[in-house]
Formats: C-alpha cells, sequence, structure tokens
C-alpha cells in the first residue's frame, strides 16, 4: 500500500510539473485549446493505465518531457486515423444515401462509427499492408487477386496478410 501511495504522489507531481507545459506544446500543434486540454487528459490518462498494468513498479521516468510527448504523439496518430476513418464512412454513407429512401438515424451512424473504430483499434499493430488486405477484402469484398493487384503482391502474400491480421485479433481479444 505504501509503493502505491508512493506512485501516486510520483504521478501528482508529474501532472503538476507538466501538465501545463504538454497543454501549450499541443495547443501549439494543434491550434486549439479544447482538443489540446482533451488530449493533454487522454496523455495522462494513458499513462495512469499503464501504471496501474505495472502496478508496484515505481513511476521514475528519465524523460518525463519525451515520455508524454511520445505518448501525445501516438494519441494524435490514433486521433487521425479515427477521423479518417469517420469522414470515409459519412462519406460512404452520403453516397450510398443516394439510393436509401432513409437515411441513417444518429443511433445507427454512432453504432457503426464505434464498430469502425473497435476494428481500428484491433488492426493496431499490424502492417500497413496486412491492413489493407484485410480492409479490402473483408469490408470492400475485393478478391484476393485484386488485392494483390491493388498490393503488388502475390495472392498468397495476401492470404498469409489476412492470416496474420486474424491471428493479430484473435490474441487481442484472448
Amino acid at each position: 500500500m505504501g509503493t502505491d501511495s508512493g506512485v501516486q504522489q510520483q504521478f501528482h507531481l508529474l501532472y503538476r510539473d507538466h501538465h501545463s507545459w504538454l497543454f501549450g506544446w499541443l495547443r501549439r500543434r494543434m491550434g486549439c485549446t479544447h482538443h489540446a486540454a482533451d488530449l493533454a487528459h487522454d496523455t495522462f490518462e494513458r499513462l495512469l493505465a499503464s501504471r496501474d498494468a505495472l502496478l508496484g513498479q515505481p513511476l521514475a521516468l528519465q524523460e518525463p518531457r519525451a515520455y508524454l510527448t511520445t505518448t501525445a504523439k501516438r494519441l494524435l496518430i490514433d486521433r487521425a486515423r479515427r477521423e479518417v476513418l469517420e469522414r470515409t464512412y459519412l462519406a460512404e454513407l452520403e453516397r450510398l444515401s443516394l439510393d436509401l429512401p432513409q437515411h441513417p438515424s444518429p443511433e445507427q451512424l454512432l453504432i457503426a462509427v464505434q464498430a469502425l473504430e473497435q476494428i481500428c483499434q484491433a488492426l493496431e499493430g499490424v502492417s500497413a499492408k496486412a491492413r489493407t488486405a484485410f480492409l479490402l477484402h473483408y469490408l470492400e469484398g475485393r478478391t484476393h487477386a485484386d488485392v494483390a493487384g491493388q498490393l503488388g503482391v502475390s495472392t498468397k502474400m495476401v492470404q498469409k496478410y489476412l492470416v496474420q491480421v486474424l491471428l493479430h485479433c484473435h490474441q487481442r481479444l484472448a
């Protein structure tokens, strides 16, 4: 219990000493105080979550600003991927809506975007080609040969990519 309170104290000091710096860095980078505040919060939340996973180990960072910057950059990348995914989905919905008698409800949109976010998270950690092969084949219904042609690889390699992604997703769920 003493170690846990020591880690909490270290976390509090880290937050106190570096939050305003991180917020300023993010504000300059993002150009929006609201998004910067959200991302600064998410950065410390991610740090706290990783600390919880390593409970009992001291939170002694040699370069706290470098660590916070790296974490924030990764969150920025995640946010950018999510925004691209949302824009792509909404553009596709708009294209499809011309053929539909009614537009999807906000709840249906939210469910679809959340499902796409889960897919995006499940695909983290796989190579770009494997991820692209998976999305082209399973989401767009493209054949192995078509995917292979687009990626410039053999159909056998596409099959390997698909197996890699499916195994990766299975391991993430386990």
